[in-house]
């Protein structure tokens, strides 16, 4: 399976109606295509609004918990009157990050292209993965809304042959909304963005009072209402921090994660005593 995803045509996009981070979004790396493949072409309901949900992440490794996000929240937006979902896509963080037990960004991106080989409505941008600097969640959060909203292109067809804006929504666990609420940790600007201009669904965890965490913050409260709390029903509590402790200390990880990526780290050895951050190689 390639590590690009499938390449489209390109459309010319104006900065009109630009959000206000635009201009501190990179340029494209060398032969980047915006993946468009399994997004929704026409509107099923064009009295709702269209609805693209992001993930950003390490996802070192990527775990059936991440992909549960997304369906829990799709069951979500089935269930009400007011939003479309068309689409979804995980948006790997670059290496600049340096978190520890990060493997490169090029084995980030394809555990995650495998992970979704039997979806057909999530994807997986590289663009953020790709850059060589550390990006913060607004503007990439900016490079989905002008890839998706700007040109000629732009939005999602009606049935009556015009086009509609499409709604970008960070998608997340409870622990993100609880770090909202910590000092100095997401730049208020940030947060006024994220929250206010685009919208969170936000999958609750197992000790995270989502409700609470709105309530006793100002500005959080304040933007209350673009953020969407979906209820997990089945717990999980699977994180890649574990799925690396297990990789080290020689114990299963299946059924945690997809084979494809189960074999993935075993044949690249990723993950290893110690972590290694291996760098790409041609396939």
């Amino acid at each position: 399976m390639s590590s690009t995803p499938s390449r489209l045509p390109t459309t010319t996009m104006s900065r009109q109606n630009t959000p206000p981070f635009s201009n501190q979004i990179p340029v494209d790396p060398p032969d980047y295509v915006f993946p468009k493949n399994r997004l929704k072409s026409l509107m099923e309901f064009p009295d709702r609004t269209p609805v693209v949900l992001v993930a950003c992440g390490s996802f070192s490794p990527i775990t059936y918990l991440h992909l549960r996000m997304f369906e829990m929240a799709m069951d979500y937006f089935a269930d009400q009157s007011t939003f479309e979902l068309i689409g979804g896509y995980f948006s790997p963080v670059a290496d600049g990050y340096a978190k520890s037990g990060l493997a490169s960004w090029f084995h980030r991106v394809r555990m995650c292209d495998f992970a979704v080989i039997g979806s057909n409505w999530l994807m997986v941008d590289p663009w953020e993965a790709s850059q060589s600097f550390y990006l913060r969640t607004a503007p990439v959060l900016d490079h989905f809304h002008e890839c998706l909203n700007l040109g000629n292109e732009g939005g999602i067809a009606l049935p009556d042959g015009s086009r509609k804006k499409i709604r970008i929504m960070l998608l997340a666990g409870g622990d993100l909304i609880q770090s909202f609420a910590l000092p100095n940790v997401w730049a208020e600007k940030d947060l006024n963005h994220i929250i206010g201009y685009y919208g969170c669904v936000i999958i609750e965890r197992t000790g995270t009072d989502v409700a609470e965490v709105l309530l006793s913050n100002d500005p959080l409260h304040k933007q209350r209402k673009s953020v969407f709390v979906v209820k997990q029903y089945i717990h999980n509590d699977i994180s890649s921090t574990k799925i690396r402790l297990f990789v080290k200390r020689g114990l299963s990880i299946k059924y945690l994660v997809p084979d494809e990526v189960l074999h993935y780290i075993h044949d690249h050895k990723l993950y290893a005593n110690p972590p290694a951050n291996v760098e790409p190689q041609d396939e």
